[in-house]
């Protein structure tokens, strides 16, 4: 029988171990997208027996590194595991089978898969071998760690981190374009480790022109995002640090239907990784980019500017989380560039609101993270 546990219901041990799975889940941050971060860890007699987490993309998967560890243990044991253990053939074998042989009694699952080939199917292959199945403990937190997996299963949408730094005055750069640096390198180190995170980092052509970035991660054994250029007019320099460091990792340039073939098929010649989209009053369309993002399966995009960029894609909604630097200084000028620019709104009561605000400091910088909830 397969049980659905609320918060009110779930037992003292239950949370305790589901909350160590979820641990264990966030060390896989940044090397198993697109599949989701899951912990796993097993329990009999009220001692830990086995545990571990799905480590990196195309790996052996959360549940088998805990069975592995927990051997004959596992017999008549319980399984807590923080996504629905999967029931089909991928990269790895199905997790289900390896737990029926292991002679696991019960397990405890803080949320069902999304992805529609395996949603469900788990936790009635373990029903009907006999295994007590229950589902729903930590369920928000699991559906929290795993926000990105979910919105690419549900909507076919990568998850998308807007991150600015600015003046106390609310600026990105000068009346001159210049911005750097104006957040501290403690909050810079911070950025690199969150580039580290995600499948993909985008800015728009006007930013590389201005500070020729490589866009990659310095974080030692850090890896390096997809880098996402959106240039219309597919002007990106040939000689550009990005185009020269092509080998260390992709690059995609968006441009738009308009965009003159001859200098798309330079950019493809020397390794670029074209995304056309229909042209919206002479760029890119914004939200077909991130369709196309979708559809190769990159599952989070951090959008780093320039504030054209940074208006896109508040304006078309297209925003998951906000980060935002702030630093003690100010900058000033009628010319100066705002993070937002647009129409913006009429009223303060249409404002944008974030919710699950939370605040750290880096040296003087502050910085703000909170989600966007429609």
């Amino acid at each position: 029988m397969c049980y659905y546990f609320s918060a009110m219901t779930a037992s003292d041990a239950d949370v305790k171990y589901m909350s160590l799975a979820l641990e264990l889940a966030e060390k896989g941050r940044g090397m198993v997208e697109p599949n989701p971060m899951v912990g796993a860890v097993v329990v009999k007699n009220s001692l830990i027996v086995g545990k571990g987490y799905h480590q990196v993309f195309g790996g052996p998967h959360a549940e088998v590194f805990a069975l592995n560890e927990g051997k004959e243990d596992c017999t008549g044991a319980t399984l807590y595991v923080s996504m629905e253990p999967c029931a089909h053939y991928g990269k790895t074998a199905p997790c289900v089978d390896a737990i029926i042989k292991a002679g696991i009694k019960e397990v405890v699952i803080a949320i069902i898969d999304p992805n529609p080939i395996t949603s469900g199917k788990g936790m009635q292959k373990l029903h009907e071998a006999g295994i007590d199945v229950k589902v729903g403990v930590m369920e928000s937190q699991a559906a929290k760690l795993n926000a990105p997996f979910l919105k690419l299963m549900q909507k076919g949408l990568p998850y998308v981190i807007v991150k600015w730094a600015m003046s106390l005055d609310g600026k990105i750069a000068s009346h001159t374009g210049d911005s750097r640096w104006i957040s501290s390198e403690e909050s810079r180190e911070y950025v690199h480790k969150i580039r580290g995170q995600v499948d993909g980092i985008m800015v728009g052509i006007n930013t590389v022109r201005r500070d020729n970035p490589l866009l990659t991660c310095r974080i030692k054994g850090g890896r390096n995002p997809r880098r996402i250029i959106i240039d219309s007019n597919a002007t990106l320099s040939l000689n550009s640090r990005l185009i020269n460091t092509i080998q260390e990792s992709e690059l995609f340039v968006a441009v738009s239907s308009n965009a003159p073939q001859e200098r798309v098929e330079k950019l493809r010649q020397v390794g670029c990784k074209i995304i056309r989209t229909s042209n919206v009053n002479g760029l890119v369309d914004i939200k077909m980019l991130f369709q196309q993002l979708g559809k190769m399966n990159l599952t989070n995009i951090l959008v780093e500017g320039g504030g054209r960029v940074i208006t896109s894609v508040i304006e078309e909604r297209l925003a998951d989380k906000i980060m935002v630097f702030i630093a003690p200084i100010l900058i000033g000028g009628e010319g100066a560039v705002s993070p937002i620019m647009g129409k913006g709104v009429t009223h303060i009561g249409e404002s944008i609101k974030l919710i699950e605000i939370t605040t750290k400091r880096f040296a003087n910088d502050i910085v703000i993270e909170g989600v966007w909830r429609d």
